[in-house]
């Protein structure tokens, strides 16, 4: 299937979500605290969004339940939110993808629960900069492949490892389109980028081995086989004839 080239009224679309997206993490970060259930912040989500128009991608996507995922600690993506409580030293990933007028927009960061360790907020640091380095790929001319390899290469510096079974996606029109975005890739690899393309790069990044094992039980939740931390950071992503532009970056973060 091809990529689809967004037109300037389907950017604007895809903006106008991927701003709702940005904004209800940061209303729902008043909720991250020890004690709080993450069943509640997934009400919190649901509310925030509805109240502005749009819908939850998440809800009923495939099955899954809820409206946003919630991963802590060794949850690499997809934890659904339910009974567990936060607890003090807790990292935990919050993932919202909004429809606003048909259009999606799909980010994700982290969060400190209370006080965490020096170990947790490094492997933190380093997952968000392996975001930005593989940002900085997505200009025209450049293939696609070369965003994993700079997440990959920046992460296996620091003694980490990047998740290879769940990747990036195209989005905008839909949920899920071309391309793939993988986070591990050889270097000059994949199609090559055009102005207009829209997708996320999302890099999960492990303390420990690169391996995911899927809980049987919800058919959803992805850990860590060696219960080590996981961190992620996710932003849609619009290649344009200049530079990147992350369209969930309300806070100017990841400017090129």
């Amino acid at each position: 299937m091809a990529i689809t080239i967004k037109t300037a009224e389907q950017i604007e679309g895809i903006r106008k979500s991927s701003i709702l997206a940005a904004e209800t993490l940061k209303y729902l970060a008043q909720f991250v605290k020890p004690g709080i259930t993450t069943g509640y912040i997934d009400q919190k989500c649901e509310e925030y969004i509805k109240d502005h128009g749009a819908a939850a991608a998440t809800k009923g996507y495939n099955g899954y339940p809820a409206s946003c995922c919630t991963s802590v600690n060794d949850v690499i993506c997809h934890g659904i939110p339910g009974k567990y409580e936060l607890r003090n030293g807790d990292i935990l990933n919050i993932d919202v993808t909004t429809i606003l007028d048909g259009y999606f927009g799909d980010t994700c960061k982290m969060y400190e629960v209370g006080t965490v360790s020096d170990y947790a907020k490094k492997l933190m640091q380093v997952t968000k900069e392996c975001l930005r380095v593989g940002i900085a790929q997505c200009y025209p001319g450049n293939h696609l492949g070369n965003i994993g390899y700079e997440i990959n290469k920046l992460a296996v510096s620091h003694g980490y490892s990047t998740v290879y079974e769940f990747c990036g996606h195209g989005v905008g029109l839909r949920f899920h389109e071309e391309p793939e975005v993988p986070h591990v890739a050889a270097k000059n690899s994949g199609p090559v980028l055009k102005e207009g393309m829209i997708f996320t790069v999302e890099p999960m990044i492990n303390a420990g081995k690169a391996r995911a094992k899927v809980d049987r039980r919800d058919g959803w939740t992805a850990r860590t086989i060696d219960g080590k931390l996981s961190a992620q950071y996710e932003h849609t992503v619009l290649v344009t004839a200049t530079k990147p532009i992350a369209l969930t970056d309300i806070d100017g973060e990841f400017v090129f």
